[in-house]
């Protein structure tokens, strides 16, 4: 390990997995913690729930489709309902920087109520501190939520089996293309927003018809659906084929990434899902993902598992090629949550 913390160590790549592996697991190590998932999950003597912490230190602090408030909310909110919780309560606690204008922090709070409305929780607990000036930017929030699971429901990358589809809810890449326009400045005209949204009102009704048949559910956010991919497989001792023709991206957003060098596999989303499942059950899943017409409609089957590289995700090409995909090296777009 490099002897000082770079950027790189927050992208969500090898080096982020790199410091959780031989620091954070090494000293905080136990069963639950060990077990990788987005939330802590376990038994209490009225159920299961799901726990989960995140904080978010974003710049800009205000862009296309949201906010740094929304995306808390969004971002803790989907933590729990990939793990197969339904999502009721967050704290909140706001770390602000001397100088912040007061509209814009209403406008954040403000954000943060209208999408905890629309996903149906209660932000019921907070803290506030205030720092000088140059000791933060502009305004951090950390965001923690509990949610309850049906004892029904039990997602673990243990049950992934070879043959099983690799489903994604919708485009790649929105999110962390909105962020790089509205950071750099660059003029492209284009309708690129992030896809920032809530999704545990899509996920609930796929859970409910399907539980038995989702392997494991993950939202692609740092390192974006490649490294949420190798985060899945690695250690399974099987693989995951992907198909490129099958890749939903916007054009706009592949005409960014073409034009920058970037690869949309990698680009950061803050409303989409991966889904590992039943292959005999998938076109089902699809199906329901579609009928939400504001998030799903442009959900797809991307790939299968298979054996052919173990721990391994590979492309097949247009071109008729494979090609390994890696998890992120370095630091893609720092700064996307």
């Amino acid at each position: 390990m490099d002897e000082r913390i770079t950027l790189a160590y927050g992208s969500g790549g090898k080096l982020t997995h790199q410091l959780i592996s031989t620091l954070f697991y090494r000293y905080f190590g136990n069963d639950l913690l060990l077990e990788g998932g987005d939330s802590a999950v376990f038994a209490t003597q009225n159920g299961r729930m799901a726990f989960t912490t995140d904080s978010y230190v974003i710049s800009p602090i205000f862009f296309k489709g949201g906010n740094i408030g929304k995306l808390a909310v969004c971002g803790t909110v989907n933590d729990l309902a990939v793990s197969g919780a339904v999502p009721r309560y967050l704290s909140c606690s706001f770390i602000i920087e001397e100088g912040l204008k007061l509209e814009d922090l209403e406008a954040i709070v403000k954000s943060m109520a209208d999408t905890a409305k629309e996903a149906g929780v209660g932000i019921v607990t907070g803290d506030t501190k205030v720092v000088q000036k140059g000791c933060a930017d502009r305004i951090f929030i950390n965001t923690a939520g509990i949610g309850f699971i049906q004892e029904d429901v039990s997602f673990s990358v243990k049950n992934i089996r070879k043959g099983d589809k690799i489903i994604l809810s919708g485009t790649m890449g929105d999110h962390g293309t909105a962020i790089l326009l509205e950071r750099e400045g660059l003029n492209v005209q284009s309708n690129i927003a992030s896809d920032c949204a809530p999704l545990n009102l899509l996920l609930e009704p796929v859970i409910r018809k399907y539980s038995g048949a989702i392997r494991i559910m993950r939202d692609p956010t740092r390192g974006g659906v490649a490294t949420t991919l190798n985060e899945l497989i690695g250690g399974s001792g099987f693989s995951i084929n992907l198909h490129e023709d099958y890749l939903p991206v916007r054009e706009e957003v592949k005409g960014v990434c073409e034009m920058l060098g970037m690869d949309p596999l990698y680009m950061a989303n803050e409303g989409k899902v991966l889904l590992i499942a039943d292959g005999n059950q998938a076109d089902g899943i699809v199906t329901l993902l579609k009928e939400n017409q504001l998030y799903g409609k442009d959900a797809a089957i991307i790939g299968t598992v298979t054996d052919h590289y173990p721990d391994k995700v590979y492309i097949s090409t247009l071109a008729g090629g494979r090609r390994i995909v890696d998890m992120l090296t370095g630091d893609q777009l720092p700064r996307i949550c």
